[in-house]
């Protein structure tokens, strides 16, 4: 996190009274054209760069972030929290409301307008309903006051969603999150299931709202790419997704509503008597058994109000916001107890603009101890990838890595944040040594000694290329070539040089088509992560060159593309199954909502738009 050399108690309470000032601003309801007429904003409607107003004032040294700390916290005091499963109702006539149906229910209060395109082949066999609410938490027990946070269930994470391929689900998801914001957010959303092989209608569109008082009904099939198309009746076994996460994703409040708390996570699996990932470490890939030895982690990073505790978010900052408080399924700096036995972590970053670059810590001599990456985003890799120094992770990427305690009784260790980065632009490229990081999770292994009968992926022999799934071939032609700028616009952030609009479809591509895209980084010294909803990529080249397997690893299937500085991508992308409107956008949330996005549809005719 960015730190100042010591305590500067001036600057401290500059950047106080500059928030306090901005907040004001907010409250009043003023908008850009009167803020422009008080001399306040810029011409590229950033507030002016001036001492006790603006969160990067200008200053003899040059431009400095001018954010407050939170109040003061001790780490390491509470256990981390385990995410709570998510249970099924009885069956569709145990929902609150009208039965589901195919059609917009909208005299049922329903907010969905398009029917549901996949119901009647792939019928839900089980039902959820889940309430978006605001409610109060405590990240820390050093906060005098709780936090006013909106939640799925009102938790944050949300609970955790366990589905099986060939199992669809439909999720009843009801808004009830009331019209005080305490500052930031909006009750209207949309929830987007990151990842998932999903119809338009149920994906979480960014214009698809869901209106306070209302519901929406999200049919999720749960089937592999190709199902339709490529592989029909089966799907694409190569195409397998395992560590999903949910989120709002409503247009413009991306950002406020997920740092707010409405996110969580979704784990897919096979089914049980499969060869492939099914939860048992006796069966299958023999992965550690969920949920036992199979953990879910949602990191995130928050700044609060050094008075109130309540989460601060600058609507100011259009860089990208970056929190002093490190949290781990919602607590700040927390422990996990272990048993000397392999584990399952999944790692998600939520955000808000963070990129880390965590690995395994032993405090005793300061070194890093090596763990087994097993996937990039969704998607397992070929087999296990020995990562020395640890995995990068931008925001909304996920990675699942195998962490081996056997034999180390009475061990602590830390997973640390090792990746510099000072401001919301992203990573200064700078890898921390060990124990130079901050130390986010505490692990200590005090549980008893218990049975392991996972894979040892330190056993699996160098000359078996394959372990999880091969990789689909990138052998078909595409059809178009596309190119994607993603460049910074009169203050603000663009692709192809225009801003996001719900009203402007830019391009359309042909269902059951193959398209390469070329992503390129205009945007000087930022990153972004980029997103495409719907379906993964494979990654051709980056500079030219055919991308790592090890490491720093952007190969593989991914939906999250870090594009660094300087960097242009060539990605490989199928388009299969269904249709309806879809974004890419950057997943640096704050970016997104200022207006780094690109709406399209998949449709039966598609175009040839090369630069959309």
């Amino acid at each position: 996190m960015a730190k100042l050399p010591r305590r500067d108690k001036t600057r401290e309470k500059a950047s106080i009274v500059a928030a306090k000032n901005r907040r004001e601003l907010i409250a009043a309801g003023l908008h850009r054209r009167d803020l422009l007429k008080m001399g306040l904003l810029t011409t590229a409607g950033m507030l002016i760069p001036k001492v006790g107003l603006s969160a990067r004032p200008l200053t003899s040294a040059g431009y400095v972030f001018n954010t407050p700390q939170s109040r003061p916290t001790r780490a390491f005091i509470e256990d981390m929290p385990r995410l709570v499963i998510k249970q099924p109702v009885a069956d569709a006539a145990a929902l609150t409301g009208p039965d589901p149906q195919a059609a917009p229910n909208l005299l049922g209060g329903e907010s969905r307008t398009i029917a549901h395109q996949a119901f009647a082949q792939f019928p839900p066999q089980k039902y959820y309903e889940i309430h978006e609410k605001a409610f109060l938490a405590k990240s820390s027990p050093d906060f005098v006051q709780p936090t006013t946070l909106w939640g799925f269930d009102g938790r944050f994470p949300g609970p955790l969603f366990v589905a099986r391929y060939g199992e669809p689900i439909l999720v009843r998801q009801f808004n009830d999150l009331p019209a005080e914001n305490n500052g930031f957010g909006l009750n209207s959303t949309t929830t987007h299931l990151h990842n998932g092989h999903t119809p338009s209608e149920s994906d979480g569109f960014p214009c698809f709202f869901n209106a306070s008082g209302k519901f929406y009904d999200h049919h999720y099939p749960n089937v592999l790419a190709g199902i339709n198309s490529t592989h029909p009746g089966t799907g694409d076994i190569r195409e397998s997704m395992h560590s999903l996460w949910y989120h709002d994703h409503r247009i413009d409040f991306t950002a406020q509503n997920v740092y707010k708390g409405l996110a969580g996570m979704y784990n897919l699996f096979h089914p049980e008597n499969s060869a492939y990932d099914t939860g048992n470490e006796n069966t299958g890939f023999k992965l550690p058994t969920f949920p036992d030895y199979d953990i879910n982690m949602v990191f995130n990073d928050a700044v609060y109000d050094p008075v109130t505790d309540q989460l601060a978010f600058d609507l100011f900052n259009l860089d990208g916001i970056l929190g002093d408080k490190f949290l781990v399924n919602g607590k700040v700096q927390p422990v996990l107890h272990v048993s000397p036995r392999r584990y399952r972590f999944r790692w998600l970053n939520m955000g808000p603009s963070r990129f880390y670059q965590l690995s395994l810590l032993d405090p005793t001599n300061n070194s890093s101890k090596p763990i087994w990456q097993i996937s990039t985003d969704g998607n397992l890799l070929k087999k296990p990838v020995q990562v020395p120094n640890g995995c990068r992770i931008a925001v909304a990427e996920r990675v699942d890595v195998i962490v081996d305690f056997t034999g180390l009784q009475g061990k602590t260790f830390y997973i640390e944040n090792r990746m510099e980065q000072v401001d919301g632009r992203g990573p200064t490229g700078n890898v921390l040594a060990p124990g130079q990081g901050d130390k986010i999770l505490k692990i200590v292994v005090d549980g008893p000694v218990v049975a392991d009968n996972s894979i040892n992926p330190a056993l699996i022999p160098a000359t078996q290329a394959v372990y999880f799934y091969a990789f689909p071939d990138t052998l078909p032609a595409p059809v178009v070539t596309r190119t994607f700028r993603f460049e910074r616009n009169n203050g603000q952030w663009a692709v192809n040089g225009k801003f996001a609009d719900c009203a402007d479809t830019r391009f359309a591509i042909k269902r059951n088509t193959v398209e390469k895209w070329i992503f390129q980084n205009n945007s000087g010294g930022w990153q972004h992560p980029i997103h495409m909803h719907f379906e993964e990529f494979q990654t051709l080249k980056i500079n030219g060159v055919a991308p790592a397997t090890s490491g720093i690893i952007q190969a593989g299937r991914k939906d999250v593309l870090r594009l660094e500085h300087n960097m242009q991508a060539e990605l490989f992308f199928r388009f299969r199954d269904f249709t309806g409107r879809y974004p890419i956008h950057c997943h640096n949330v704050v970016h997104e909502d200022h207006a780094m996005m690109v709406l399209l549809e998949i449709n039966d005719t598609g175009d040839t738009n090369t630069n959309p």
